[in-house]
């Protein structure tokens, strides 16, 4: 039996009254979450759902969309790059259909050829043509299938540390796999948030190695937004289809991958095997570089790394 299935037998098990306690006690959490790291952009509507996100540099700039990755938000990209970018990109930040403020109507949407679709509408809506895409780890992916889908609007490729194949099991991300989704519903009202309150020094610990986790994480990079339920059914829809659609959307590269760019990886990443996601790019046109000493969360320990990565980028693409 897995530790998934450990805890959702445990979580049918609880009484009532210990479940009651669980769900105002994750209410409580989430208000909180909201309060430390409200919305800071704008929102548009999509087929499906709502797009929250930001624009910053000049609007006659050349394009740059910033995709987050899993269990993330915009501001992952906001926390450093952003402002080393925005002199000369028209950038547009944007938290995933289902992230930070965005949303998305039913959990079937966090494959990625949905979450490609929302978001190119939202490009199309806002007049954003042509743009170059930036996607961080499993918003790498999502690049990858938006490239793949609709590679006539897509100018390029600039991916950080990106999920490109299938990996042999979900690493650290192992507890969000939830099949079910009223499992995964109940499991966010009552026990999900406390729990990942508990572990998530340990967590912040894996996904970051070797290098630290910076103490304003929380609310700087907006991580406190994690801790809702909206936040925990996210991560285990996009952990569990995303993830386990990645098998399909890589046998497609060798055939329908034809938009240029490039592939950034942190030698040391423990997160995403960067021999297995990076240097396996290149025969569909996507060179690979290495930054030595670094992990997984470049956009946070890297950002003049990231910024020097996405201008040659741009240059090779001119």
């Amino acid at each position: 039996m897995t530790v998934l299935n450990s805890i959702a037998l445990a979580t049918l098990a609880l009484p009532a009254a210990l479940l009651s306690a669980s769900h105002f006690k994750t209410r409580r959490m989430a208000r909180r979450a909201e309060t430390l790291v409200p919305p800071v952009g704008q929102l548009q509507a999509v087929p499906d759902g709502l797009i929250h996100y930001v624009e910053m540099g000049p609007a006659e700039a050349p394009p740059l969309v910033l995709i987050h990755g899993l269990s993330g938000q915009l501001q992952h990209f906001t926390y450093a790059m952003a402002d080393l970018l925005a002199p000369d990109f028209r950038l547009i930040i944007l938290d995933r259909p289902g992230c930070g403020y965005s949303t998305r109507d039913h959990d079937h949407l966090a494959v990625l050829p949905e979450q490609a679709r929302m978001i190119q509408a939202f490009l199309d809506i806002r007049n954003i043509e042509q743009p170059v895409l930036c996607g961080h780890s499993l918003g790498g992916a999502v690049a990858l299938a938006m490239a793949l889908d609709a590679p006539e609007k897509i100018r390029g490729l600039a991916l950080l540390a990106p999920l490109t194949h299938p990996a042999a099991d979900a690493g650290t991300f192992k507890g969000l796999i939830v099949h079910s989704p009223m499992m995964r519903r109940l499991m966010a009202q009552t026990v999900a948030i406390p729990a990942a309150q508990r572990t998530a020094a340990d967590v912040l610990q894996q996904v970051f190695a070797p290098n630290p986790c910076p103490e304003d994480f929380l609310i700087r990079a907006g991580a406190a937004l994690g801790l809702r339920p909206k936040s925990f059914i996210t991560a285990s829809a996009d952990a569990t289809l995303a993830g386990g659609g990645i098998a399909l959307q890589s046998a497609r590269y060798a055939s329908e991958l034809k938009t240029p760019g490039a592939v950034l990886f942190g030698e040391a990443d423990a997160v995403l095997k960067p021999q297995a996601n990076g240097p396996t790019m290149e025969p569909y046109g996507l060179h690979c570089e290495m930054a030595a000493d670094q992990g997984h969360m470049l956009p946070i320990t890297a950002p003049m790394r990231c910024n020097q990565f996405i201008r040659d980028t741009f240059a090779k693409l001119s």
